[in-house]
């Protein structure tokens, strides 16, 4: 695992190593450049920056950026490529000759053969730039599902990308300007869209795309997508035969994540997802296996799988490791809003930084179950539209009974708030899916921020949030909306939100991250699966829990889903209070100039006195507001007043 940077155009070689020292983190063990002068004029063109985690091929030879034998071919890679000795085996035997054993030169010398092509045979998780000297181009590309970041600038003439903003903003052209479709998205998700970033003038290069600069102008061109739903008339197989075709699969995928040269662990929640990988791990190897584990104490008990964890531990003979979260959150914030460098309001980043932080005192490489509940049905929001086609079917005065009954519903400080999932689903019950799925995921409504949103902050807004969300639900197959479910998740959800959570919070220690079910083979296989044999009645994962009933405890398989998530609403009443009135002063609110005092005000007392549960939208906006005082008060308060 790497931090990658690179100029094209007019090189600063200075610049070039900010770029690269803004990536430490990412690499402490090594760093490396390649610069490319114009005999011309003798002035700087190209310029590539890496900082490495050294994880395969310990030597030396592993140093970025490597070239190809002439030194015509260029690259700085971050990632993990699992197939590599089967892709450097076909290679050889076509005449290549090798002088390391990474992975990283399999890539160059497969480009070598098939051009951006090569994109089309990893197996693995990448982030790439390859500086073709000979046809002058430069050739970006990020894996298929998202798993590691690529940012890039391009204007007046020049390139710049790198794995993170950060490095981005050591130049002193790029602009911190706010992409206002971007902060949108962020505030009706809690994070920003694949394609572009909080920062105007810097995008995202999306999943499963290539970019080629040549001759000044940059072309992105998507390789892979998520395999088109299968009609509802599709020969099926039976239980057994899925069960077992996806604990092959995930076998396979975790296996191949095995391949490092350091020590390596795995996230051992105590749910589902991360315990099969522990399962799948120990049926291939008899090797040591360390787990770690984090929880939340009796204080919050809802919250804390430890119990389920140590089971799986004790099962598989793991060397296990527990963290008790208690943590000064307020001092940890700031720190954890730096390393996103956008605003993110995915709580569930606390844990996960913890976790990381445990982790990479024993190892430099963790699995994770990340993926899982994507792939194979996990969230109780599925369950909801499968209850929403029945909900539909009443008549409409038995309808009404439930919109008069929810406001009775009071709400929890549990990991489940049935009173905030009655009155969300209930709200919704009357429009079609997918907008009624869609807004579930959502923090804000467009009602909502109509309502909080300022005059002068709703000018600014003009893209639907929710196209990409509509558009990958019509693909859908088996006649199922859940399909169509699964599908926004795999494409917005599950690469915006939690890759980008793992990659950030792992980083941040230098820990690299490996997530079996995140892998494209076991994704496909998940997809050709209708949806009601994954999640068969009412019972969530039905299908994932019955390949590893065999081996897994009782308890771990009927325990119900508590997700990664931490005590955020009772946090905010008690520990966070402070900060959250003075983050949210209505003085404060009111400087920034981008929403209604007021109706910030309702929230926060609503939250404080019990009457509602507002955690994640008030943590929405806490974050932005941190987010704001560490990348745009740099000048003085910044408002859009």
């Amino acid at each position: 695992m790497c931090g990658i940077c690179g100029i094209v155009g007019m090189v600063d070689e200075s610049v070039l190593r900010r770029m690269a020292d803004a990536l430490q983190h990412r690499g402490p063990d090594d760093a490396g450049f390649y610069l490319q002068t114009d005999p011309a004029d003798n002035r700087t063109q190209v310029g590539l920056g890496m900082r490495r985690l050294s994880i395969i091929d310990l030597t030396p030879t592993g140093h970025q950026p490597m070239s190809n034998e002439d030194g015509t071919i260029w690259i700085v890679f971050n990632g993990e490529i699992y197939n590599f000795r089967d892709l450097r085996a076909d290679l050889e035997h076509k005449g290549h000759r090798f002088r390391s054993n990474t992975d990283t030169e399999v890539i160059v010398h497969l480009y070598e053969e098939m051009g951006q092509a090569c994109v089309q045979v990893l197996r693995g998780m990448f982030a790439f730039a390859i500086w073709d000297a000979g046809r002058h181009s430069l050739l970006l590309a990020r894996d298929r599902v998202g798993k590691k970041p690529l940012y890039y600038w391009h204007k007046s003439g020049i390139l710049l990308f790198a794995s993170e903003i950060k490095a981005l903003l050591c130049h002193p052209a790029v602009s911190r300007s706010i992409d206002w479709q971007a902060f949108h998205h962020y505030m009706a998700f809690g994070y920003t869209p694949g394609d572009r970033s909080i920062f105007a003038e810097i995008a995202k290069l999306p999943p499963a795309h290539t970019a080629t600069l040549h001759r000044g102008t940059l072309a992105l061109q998507r390789y892979w997508t998520l395999p088109q739903g299968a009609p509802d008339s599709v020969g099926r197989i039976s239980v057994h035969d899925a069960a077992v075709h996806i604990r092959h699969e995930l076998r396979e995928a975790t296996r191949l994540r095995l391949e490092s040269d350091v020590p390596l662990g795995v996230f051992l929640s105590g749910g589902i997802d991360s315990s099969a990988v522990v399962a799948s791990m120990r049926e291939v190897t008899s090797q040591r296996i360390a787990t770690f584990s984090i929880g939340f104490g009796r204080s919050a008990s809802s919250y804390d799988e430890l119990p389920y964890a140590r089971m799986v531990a004790q099962r598989f003979e793991t060397d296990h490791h527990e963290e008790i979260l208690e943590p000064n959150i307020e001092k940890l914030l700031p720190i954890v809003v730096r390393h996103f460098d956008e605003p993110f309001a995915d709580s569930s980043a606390l844990p996960t930084f913890i976790v990381a932080q445990a982790t990479a005192r024993h190892v430099k490489v963790a699995l994770s179950g990340i993926g899982g509940d994507e792939t194979f049905g996990g969230y109780p929001r599925y369950l909801g539209v499968k209850l929403s086609e029945q909900y539909g079917r009443l008549p409409h005065w038995l309808r009404i009974l439930p919109s008069a009954l929810h406001r009775f519903i009071p709400d929890s400080e549990a990991s489940r708030n049935w009173g905030d999932w009655v009155r969300r689903f209930v709200a919704g019950a009357d429009q079609p899916l997918p907008e009624q799925y869609i807004g579930w995921t959502r923090f804000f409504s467009e009602h909502d921020l109509t309502r909080m949103a300022t005059s002068a902050l709703q000018q600014q807004w003009e893209t639907d949030v929710e196209a990409v969300h509509r558009a990958v639900f019509a693909a859908r197959g088996y006649s199922d909306p859940m399909d169509g479910a699964f599908r926004i998740d795999l494409s917005t959800y599950l690469p915006d939100d939690l890759l980008v959570m793992a990659d950030r919070m792992s980083m941040a220690h230098s820990l690299e991250l490996r997530a079996p079910f995140c892998d494209h083979h076991v994704i496909e296989k998940s997809l050709g699966i209708p949806p009601a044999m994954k999640i068969r009645g009412f019972r969530l994962k039905s299908l994932l829990k019955t390949a590893f009933a065999d081996v897994l405890p009782p308890q771990v398989l009927s325990h119900r889903k508590q997700g990664f998530m931490v005590p955020l609403g009772r946090w905010l009443r008690t520990d966070l209070r402070s900060l959250l009135e003075e983050l949210l002063s209505p003085e404060r609110v009111r400087a920034r100039g981008l929403f209604a005092p007021d109706v910030v005000e309702t929230l926060k007392r609503e939250h404080l006195s019990g009457i509602r549960s507002h955690s994640d939208r008030l943590w929405t906006l806490m974050i932005a507001e941190l987010w704001i005082r560490q990348y745009l008060d740099t000048g003085g308060l910044w408002t859009l007043r």
